[in-house]
């Protein structure tokens, strides 16, 4: 006999299992790991930049300290030269000592060719003209020297002409002339010196040039310097 009390038997069902999409995962895993790399490296990208402006910042202030520290030192000097020697420069008096020669050194004035009867007009007389000097061709604005290129000074005779052969003689009465044929090479070294003195002088200014009619060969060279001065 069945027991009644025994439950009915049930038949066993498996149950109902969906089938992972794995493709898809992997897909989803993939996109979160490079949503966490971007917002790391956005991060890590922000600190940088950061400090690449504090840097800048950094470095354009040390600039600007460093400018005003010249520019103030470079005014302290100028004045406390002005102070001392009663010259901006102390006591320097070139080339670059002014303003207007700095100018005239670097944007000179164009250059002028003179006639012997122009040159002579510069010669120092007139107080209104400059102060010219020849020496063997070249022309030199000795106007800063004045006192000592016109009226009763001591090298007034140089002025106004191509005095070339004076320079290496020494006679300033008969050689105040631009002919120097007959020099030796010592002589000729000596006429390059008082050149270059003039070319490299911190006051005078080369201008221009002289023209001069050409020596007759067969002339007679001036005779020599019978005394000094003479």
């Amino acid at each position: 006999m069945a027991d009644s009390t025994s439950a009915p038997k049930v038949p066993l069902v498996p149950p109902v299992t969906k089938k992972i999409n794995k493709p898809f995962q992997v897909q989803q895993k993939y996109l979160a790991e490079q949503a966490l790399k971007k917002a790391a490296a956005a991060t890590d990208g922000a600190g940088a930049g950061g400090a690449k402006k504090a840097t800048k910042k950094a470095e354009r202030s040390f600039t600007s300290k460093l400018l005003l520290f010249t520019v103030f030192s470079i005014l302290s000097s100028v004045f406390l030269s002005r102070a001392v020697t009663e010259t901006w420069l102390w006591g320097y008096e070139g080339k670059y000592s002014t303003p207007a020669k700095a100018y005239r050194e670097f944007f000179p004035p164009a250059a002028r060719v003179f006639s012997e009867a122009e040159l002579a007009q510069y010669d120092g007389t007139d107080p209104n003209k400059p102060v010219y000097l020849g020496i063997d061709g070249d022309v030199y604005d000795v106007s800063e020297g004045r006192a000592s290129y016109s009226g009763t000074g001591g090298y007034a005779f140089f002025s106004g002409v191509d005095a070339a052969r004076s320079y290496v003689t020494g006679c300033f009465k008969t050689h105040l002339t631009h002919d120097i044929r007959g020099f030796n090479k010592k002589e000729m070294r000596s006429l390059d010196t008082w050149k270059n003195f003039f070319k490299n002088h911190g006051k005078y200014k080369w201008v221009g040039t002289v023209t001069h009619a050409p020596i007759d060969p067969d002339s007679p060279l001036p005779p020599p310097c019978q005394s000094h001065g003479g």
